[in-house]
């Protein structure tokens, strides 16, 4: 018997010995015509599997994936794919169901998880025809749909699927938890199970929003109280990233940043789930073990106050992405049917080919594709004469309205972000934001700040942010002009809910609470760097900035991150360079931050990473 088996029929052990007064190692003995014999024995079949027995899954940041492209978790060609590894567990929930009729049931948490990865239509096509929230009380019955529940482990949720089990709407019961239950739990459901409606209980492991392939979230607006965690986001945070572990198939080995209280408690949470579940962690042994790494984002609190000018950044940025969905309901003359569109690379080719290009090859990319639209509008306008017409009308019609769906949405969708930088007076606004950012030109800097000051396009929350961002800069310059700022600020009319966001980014990830130097790095070659691409110029002024994971990704991966800095948790160090890496930023990542992660896994062979993206009004992710 493997571990893993042991493990589960533990937990079964716990169910049924209520009711049979049983040890686990002889429920094998009994046959189910036994069984239905005694009323008290129908309580055998409820196992709760600590997670998918026959097969684990897996997700995080993408440096390449070693060879396990036969594993769940892992898209075609090996490397860690967060999207593929939720969609694996859906089609999965799904497939053993059966087949027949169904009723995908969901709380508020994991309805964001499935809609991130599948389209209504594509489930649609799977014999899910209804979809329902767990804590909807106006639920009819149907007794002719089988139920597939997907839900995360909480309390709440618990308690909703007790009721639901003693008055049940629905014939059969397929119940998913997107964490560990603990067996007190499923001895309440086991119970309320009265009617014999439950097929099934299982763990699949997908308690995370999968943003991108490399790319995940766990939609935490708030985490930290200063730099203290929340008692309540630290166990989310925890459930997560164990969940995020056990999808990809991750046993790492965990870094973090030694100036961050918050990172180094994580790493501990973390360590705690991985030692009390070490069955569950008890994956194929590889070569080079995979690294977790946790970051702070007090360390740079620079890059979420950039404007940003690739297209999936921008669109947050500017218009705000909450589970790939955009509002553009406040843009003027927008028809009913563009009032909030859809963005995702799985389903929007276009949109998969041009998230990391910047503004103005999005604007020739959709030219090119208004034209290519326009080729062929004539010929699916033709006059239908034969049979024959008709019918290759009918077969290339989906085709030729998904194409006008898309041109309208992207049109619609770059026309604003348009609108808004000439609005905003964003080019020259972002220009001076650079030079806050990658230079040290004081006086420049300074001039720059107070014309843009003076300028009534620039918005309260762009001005705001070019004094934020002189603050971190030049916080013990000797020729320090904040106060005068501020005063700008206030004679401007920015209200001081803004105004109090400079003292408090400051505070926040000022040079005191910095583990690194963001704007006076000595090291020889950084400096080296910075002088030769100052000769020979910058290809574009607006997208100077690299933002600091990129310096630290790139010292990780060659091996040269340091231990004083960020340290291992526990004896073990890595030898050789990591293969696969999940980071974590505490206080939210960005776009751009993405972006970095999105490159490095193209240009590093060999490496595979995975990052966290929480959401944001901003490109920031809080």
């Amino acid at each position: 018997m493997s571990a893993r088996e042991a493990a589960a029929r533990r937990l079964l052990g716990d169910v049924v010995s209520l009711c049979l007064q049983l040890q686990p190692s002889q429920l094998e003995n009994y046959s189910s015509q036994d069984c239905k014999s005694q009323e008290r024995e129908r309580k055998r079949n409820w196992v709760a599997l600590p997670g998918l027995v026959q097969g684990r899954k897996k997700r995080g940041i993408l440096f390449s994936c070693i060879s396990l492209q036969n594993i769940k978790g892992f898209a075609p060609g090996g490397k860690m794919n967060v999207v593929f590894a939720v969609k694996q567990y859906i089609a999965k929930m799904i497939e053993e169901s059966g087949t027949g009729m169904k009723v995908l049931l969901m709380d508020k948490e994991t309805t964001s998880i499935v809609s991130m990865v599948y389209t209504q239509s594509e489930i649609l096509q799977k014999e899910v025809y209804l979809f329902e929230r767990i804590d909807s009380a106006n639920r009819e019955n149907m007794k002719h749909l089988k139920a597939i529940c997907f839900l995360r482990p909480t309390k709440e949720n618990v308690d909703y699927l007790i009721q639901e089990l003693r008055r049940p709407k629905y014939s059969t019961y397929f119940i998913y938890f997107s964490n560990v239950i603990s067996k007190s739990n499923v001895k309440s459901l086991a119970e309320a199970d009265e009617q014999e409606v439950v097929a099934e209980v299982q763990e699949f492991y997908g308690d995370y929003i999968a943003v991108n392939p490399h790319v995940f979230s766990l939609n935490i607006s708030v985490c930290c109280q200063g730099h203290s965690w929340d008692q309540a986001q630290l166990s989310r945070t925890t459930q997560g990233l164990t969940a995020l572990l056990l999808s990809l198939k991750k046993c790492p080995m965990i870094r973090y940043q030694l100036s961050s209280e918050p990172a180094k408690r994580l790493a501990e949470c973390v360590k705690q789930v991985i030692t009390k579940e070490y069955e569950l962690f008890d994956f194929r042994r590889t070569e080079v073990p995979p690294l977790l790494l946790l970051l702070d984002r007090s360390d740079d609190a620079i890059t979420p106050l950039l404007n940003q000018w690739t297209y999936q950044a921008m669109v947050h940025e500017l218009l705000g992405i909450n589970n790939n969905r955009i509002d553009l309901s406040r843009v003027p003359g927008i028809s009913k049917d563009l009032r909030e569109v859809v963005l995702s690379a799985e389903n929007d080719e276009f949109y998969a080919n041009n998230m990391y290009l910047n503004f103005a090859e999005i604007g020739s990319n959709i030219k090119n594709l208004m034209e290519d639209f326009q080729r062929r509008k004539p010929k699916e306008q033709q006059k239908l004469e034969s049979i024959a017409d008709m019918k290759a009308f009918v077969e290339n019609y989906p085709q030729f309205k998904k194409m006008s769906g898309t041109v309208s949405k992207h049109v619609t969708v770059l026309g604003e972000l348009s609108r808004l930088v000439s609005e905003r007076n964003l080019l020259e606004a972002s220009e001076v934001e650079q030079e806050l950012a990658c230079q040290n030109d004081h006086s420049s800097a300074l001039q720059n700040i107070r014309r843009l000051l003076q300028n009534p396009k620039v918005s309260e929350l762009d001005a705001t942010r070019l004094v934020m961002l002189y603050a971190l800069h030049y916080e013990r310059h000797s020729s320090n002009s904040l106060p005068g700022l501020m005063t700008e600020l206030r004679n401007r009319g920015v209200s001081e809910k803004h105004r109090k966001l400079v003292s408090a980014v400051v505070e926040y990830g000022g040079k005191r609470v910095r583990g690194s130097d963001l704007f006076n790095s000595k090291d020889a070659v950084a400096i080296t760097k910075q002088f030769l691409k100052g000769l020979k110029g910058v290809e574009n002024v607006y997208t100077q900035h690299q933002p600091l994971l990129h310096e630290t990704l790139d010292q990780l991966i060659k091996g040269k991150l340091k231990d004083n800095q960020y340290p291992y948790l526990g004896p073990s160090t890595l030898r050789d360079r990591p293969q696969d890496i999940i980071v974590f930023m505490i206080g939210g990542a960005t776009y751009e931050e993405a972006l970095t992660v999105y490159n490095l896994n193209r240009t590093t062979p060999g490496s595979g990473l995975c990052w966290a993206v929480p959401p944001s009004t901003t490109q920031k992710a809080s």
